[in-house]
């Protein structure tokens, strides 16, 4: 049985003024998830600053999205490391903490070889017994694995069960399909490529779009597994321009900024990230009004 199908929301981490993380209002932003409809929570990913987070802070933001999410949707915690160790490590406190999933990025920097990638997974499966989404994002970890090793860890590794795909490549992920025999569990990583993935059988997408805009993204996954790709397909195109905007600059600064637009208050962004530049942030406010998203 797939964690989840439809639509997760990679979802932002709050903070504060003074950049520590605000708890109150990650809460209040899964309840506004779950209302409008998102499948799955992941947290402390990406678009969750899990980078910036200290160690500490990274199991505190977990346990409370496990906490407010009361098991009404599934809830899957980032917890890669360029570090096979601390990969291990993460895993284990999420797994502590309860959640239904680990999305585990591969190793950024240290560009590790096929073989590494397969050692690296196969460590952390080891380790653990909750299922593992890995997580290939080439264009932000500076490497790319083959669909032949993400094969391999799918039939080595019973809780190894899927792959967020942000290759850009519809080709290697359907070939990743292809030697999978379609049997492993494919969300796409990249909102502008939902529906190509879904055409090759893809079960959803992890979300940046969904923090802004989850019913829709929602809907979107929902009408294509339910047979209506007319409105699958219309729902992808009406959201490009918006997709293009939240990734005007690096993820998560404009996808914050919308939040904020919108009246959530989700703060600032730690360091080395900073502020959206004045005049994509423009832009990117004047793409949500024509959208149709309130802005405060």
């Amino acid at each position: 049985m797939a964690i989840f199908k439809g639509a997760g929301v990679a979802i932002v981490t709050p903070m504060k003024e003074n950049l520590d993380v605000n708890y109150e209002k990650l809460e209040e932003i899964i309840e506004y998830q779950i209302d409008h409809g998102t499948d799955c929570i992941v947290i402390a990913g990406t678009t969750g600053e899990g980078s910036t987070l200290t160690m500490e802070e990274h199991a505190d933001v977990i346990r409370a999205a496990v906490k407010f999410t009361k098991h009404r949707i599934p809830v899957v915690a980032g917890t890669g490391s360029n570090c096979t160790r601390t990969a291990v490590q993460l895993s284990k406190e999420a797994e502590e903490a309860g959640v239904d999933g680990l999305l585990v990025v591969t190793p950024y920097y240290n560009k590790a070889t096929q073989q590494g990638l397969i050692t690296h997974y196969s460590q952390i499966a080891d380790a653990v017994k909750t299922p593992i989404i890995m997580y290939n994002v080439p264009g932000r970890t500076g490497c790319n694995m083959l669909p032949e090793t993400t094969a391999e860890l799918f039939k080595k590794k019973e809780n190894i069960v899927g792959l967020k795909e942000a290759t850009g490549n519809v080709a290697q992920a359907s070939k990743t399909m292809y030697l999978t025999d379609g049997k492993l569990e494919l969300y796409s990583g990249e909102d502008g490529l939902v529906v190509p993935l879904l055409s090759i059988g893809a079960i959803g997408v992890i979300s940046v779009w969904s923090n802004v805009a989850p019913q829709k993204v929602h809907d979107m996954v929902m009408s294509y597994l339910n047979g209506d790709t007319k409105t699958a397909m219309e729902l992808q195109r009406e959201g490009l321009p918006l997709v293009d905007a939240l990734f005007s600059e690096v993820n998560p600064i404009p996808v914050k900024k919308a939040m904020n637009f919108m009246g959530m208050n989700v703060g600032s962004l730690r360091a080395p990230l900073c502020e959206m530049s004045e005049e994509n942030a423009a832009k990117l406010k004047e793409v949500m009004k024509n959208y149709g998203l309130p802005l405060a």
